[in-house]
């Protein structure tokens, strides 16, 4: 999805457009809160805060671009390493409880006992 999005922005154009690459984060990321607080399987809520990521990092990229600094690009890659491992440990925390209550839904999931 990323290298969807960065070829994305240079087709549209990065120097003039930079309120419709702003525009393309918010609908990301609105599609990423309407996707996290609508379903209920763990898998598609972590893609749904992936998604949010997204937006967010593209937002601070196209900011950062247009004031001429470099401080929402630096921010952007500390965003991506806590959303890597975010992943991996939601991804194994599902699989766990997938393992033991054979369910990946949150609605089944009411308790967390060691």
């Amino acid at each position: 999805l990323d290298f969807a999005l960065l070829g994305l922005i240079f087709y549209i154009g990065w120097r003039r457009n930079h309120f419709l690459i702003m525009a393309l984060a918010v609908v990301l990321f609105c599609i990423g809160v309407c996707g996290f607080l609508t379903r209920r399987n763990i898998i598609m809520m972590l893609l749904s805060l992936e998604l949010m990521l997204n937006g967010v990092n593209l937002n601070l990229v196209a900011l950062s671009h247009y004031l001429d600094s470099v401080r929402g690009q630096a921010f952007t890659f500390f965003i991506i390493t806590v959303a890597a491992c975010e992943a991996a440990i939601g991804l194994g925390i599902a699989i766990a409880l997938y393992r033991s209550r054979k369910a990946v839904h949150v609605d089944t999931i009411t308790e967390l006992k060691g």
